[in-house]
């Protein structure tokens, strides 16, 4: 289905990273783009720069996601807005569940109850949720993240079957580390974080993401990519890992 057939679109998490170069590539694109993010001093800055229609929102928030999609006819809605707190799930505080339960898993069910059913009525769109490797394989610690994401994977298939008999098409991308200030979103060290995560490493960036959102849009109407996993050539997820019993306490 060629950028021609849609016009509107809806993009979270938009005021920086992925989201951000996902708004940018939209509305160079020639879609109305409404773009929903917390930071309202860099939305206003996006919208002055790309034409996007700006709304200070915490998708967190229900009645706001509400209100925002009350008669809004979106044709590509992008579930980018994403929170992690490090950890496993022995040592987590309280609201780091609540947190993330509600930002990466909540608020992407309720946008597509809101605004998927207007796509099947009119036989037209397409929902892109931006996961992690997270949601498909197993690694130490971010045990809620993994969760969620996980959560949001298997409504991305469950869509599918849920949307089957309309042109409404489902797109998971799972990227693995990208260049972007999530690191050190999570610590609250971005210099660290830098330093740690992206200095000296080869990684895709917030443009490359956009353009992998942008190629699967651009499918012919016949066409649906379901899954795409994004990682550095030199990043490999999973592993598998054994002890002898006793060798932990050691």
């Amino acid at each position: 289905m060629p950028f021609s057939d849609y016009k509107t679109a809806l993009v979270t998490g938009a005021s920086a990273g992925m989201g951000e170069a996902i708004v940018e590539r939209l509305c160079k694109e020639g879609i109305v783009v409404h773009a929903l993010a917390r930071r309202g001093d860099e939305l206003e800055r996006l919208a002055a720069r790309t034409g996007c229609i700006p709304h200070v929102v915490d998708v967190a928030d229900v009645n706001a996601l509400t209100e925002v999609c009350r008669n809004l006819p979106i044709d590509i809605l992008v579930n980018n807005a994403g929170v992690s707190h490090p950890g496993s799930i022995l040592n987590a505080e309280e609201h780091y569940i609540d947190t993330q339960v509600d930002v990466n898993l909540r608020a992407v069910l309720h946008l597509c109850r809101l605004l998927v059913p207007g796509m099947m009525e009119r036989d037209c769109g397409h929902v892109i949720n931006i996961t992690s490797i997270a949601a498909i394989y197993n690694f130490g610690g971010n045990s809620i993240y993994h969760a969620t994401k996980a959560g949001v994977h298997a409504l991305s298939r469950q869509l599918r079957v849920d949307c089957y008999g309309k042109r409404v098409r489902i797109t998971e991308i799972c990227p693995g580390r990208v260049a972007t200030d999530i690191f050190g979103n999570v610590s609250g060290d971005k210099e660290g974080a830098r330093r740690q995560f992206i200095d000296g490493f080869e990684l895709p960036e917030a443009k490359d993401i956009a353009d992998t959102v942008a190629f699967a849009l651009a499918a012919p109407v016949a066409v649906n990519i379901g899954h795409i996993e994004i990682t550095p050539t030199l990043q490999v997820p999973g592993g598998l890992s054994t002890m002898r019993p006793g060798d932990a306490t050691r």
